[in-house]
Order: C-alpha cells, then sequence, then structure tokens
C-alpha cells in the first residue's frame, strides 16, 4: 500500500510538471468541458469503517456484556472506469462502474455487569471485495485557468463478493450508499487529472441476526444490535 501511495504521488508529480512549462498562461484541453460525453478511469485508496450499534445485553449466564467497535483503520484500494455525460454547462452524469479492496477490524470489549474490564476480544478481521456501481451527478465551479473546484453526490449500489459468512458474524451482501464529496480537476497537457475525497455512507444494517449457526459465536452477534457501514475515499481520475 506504502508503494502504491508513493507511485500515485510521484504520478501526480509527473503529469502537473507535464502542464507547466513555457506556454503555462496557455490554458490547456480548452474545449475539453464542451464534449457531451467522455470517458476515463480512476485510481484511488479508501478506509473501510462501521458504525457500530451495540444492544448492551448480557451475553451469558454472569451477566457480562460485549461492546463492539472498530478501533483501527486499515487502507484499501479502488480502481475503475468513468463514464460522464454532459447535462449543462454546470452539471455532469457520472457512472463509475469498479471493484474495491478493503478491511474491517472489529474488536469486542468484554465488561461485567458492574461495568468493570474484564478482557479484550481478538479482533474480527472483515475483509470485502465490491462489486460497485455509483451514479452520481458532478456540480461544476467556474474553471481557473487550468483548475477546477467541483461538488459530487449521488448514490452507489455495491455488491461484496467475499464470503458473507465471516470469522464469527454473518454479513449480508448487498447494500445502498449515499455518496457525497468534492474535488478538484487539473487541465493537464494531455488529459485531465481530478482529484476527490469522498464519504460514503451505508443505508442498510448488514448483520445478519440469526448468526454463523457455530458454537461459541453466539455472543458476537448477540451483542449488536445493527452494523452499518461506512467508506472513505481518496480518488484520483483521469480522463
Amino acid at each position: 500500500m506504502k508503494k502504491l501511495v508513493l507511485f500515485i504521488v510521484v504520478l501526480v508529480q509527473v503529469c502537473a510538471a507535464s502542464g507547466q512549462g513555457k506556454n503555462s498562461r496557455i490554458a490547456n484541453l480548452r474545449s475539453f468541458d464542451e464534449r457531451p460525453l467522455h470517458f476515463g478511469f480512476l485510481i484511488g485508496i479508501n478506509t473501510m469503517d462501521f458504525r457500530v450499534y451495540n444492544t448492551g445485553k448480557a451475553i451469558d449466564e454472569q451477566g457480562n456484556m460485549m461492546y463492539g467497535d472498530v478501533l483501527t483503520l486499515t487502507p484499501g484500494l479502488n480502481i475503475g472506469i468513468v463514464s460522464s455525460y454532459k447535462l449543462t454547462r454546470d452539471l455532469n452524469l457520472r457512472f463509475l462502474p469498479g471493484i474495491s479492496f478493503g478491511q474491517r477490524n472489529l474488536t469486542y470489549n468484554v465488561y461485567d455487569r458492574e461495568g468493570n474490564f474484564i478482557e479484550q476480544k481478538e479482533p474480527i478481521k472483515i475483509k470485502s471485495t465490491f462489486l460497485e456501481f455509483p451514479l452520481l451527478l458532478k456540480y461544476n465551479a467556474f474553471r481557473m485557468h487550468n483548475a477546477k473546484p467541483y461538488l459530487v453526490g449521488g448514490f452507489n449500489t455495491r455488491y461484496d463478493l467475499a464470503k458473507n459468512r465471516q470469522d464469527r458474524l454473518l454479513l449480508t451482501s448487498l447494500d445502498g450508499y449515499v455518496e457525497f464529496g468534492a474535488g478538484f480537476d487539473f487541465y493537464l497537457t494531455y488529459f485531465r487529472l481530478s482529484v476527490e475525497a469522498k464519504a460514503s455512507i451505508g443505508l442498510a444494517n448488514i448483520l445478519n441476526p440469526e448468526g454463523t449457526g457455530e458454537p461459541g459465536d453466539e455472543p458476537y452477534t448477540k451483542a449488536l444490535d445493527k452494523l452499518k457501514s461506512r467508506i472513505f475515499c481518496l480518488t484520483f481520475y483521469f480522463e
């Protein structure tokens, strides 16, 4: 992952340098935004998270309680293709199908009935491979020479190809996400580079209350009321 981040940084710097020079006062790709349809590809990094709703109920006959939370974030990878259709001068409809890889580490702390800490369970490593089908609206601000800020928002359908029977938990594979973010377009000599930060908020409870059915796994499901997915992305678009 460190090598990937370094590669992206170097690539962005090289691309930015290619747009500079003795003709830097001349705007690049002056007719780019007039095209009704254009394509490209994207690559980015993500961090996947859960919004955890605990039940606060006893998990055993001694009255002990268990609370789950995501204490650390693990970087993941996004790749995909870009298709963008111009609706108006300032508004584009974007379809960005792709695939993303990531991991969430769900940690449980155990407390007795008086609220005293007993132990911390080994984290559950929930790995995901999502097929993504985002449909977004992009609102463009005024172009400033070779740069332009924008806002983006819409809906994303994700399907997790990883097994839904995770270690100690049973999760559903399909979820819908509301997405919103902002970014900058940079018009270089031969293409447009966009850098975008975006939040993706899952709408459904992806925890299956039936559990895995394996002996000893019941407390991990019983301790939770709901799990809702949250994903944060930093994405680079090449169009």
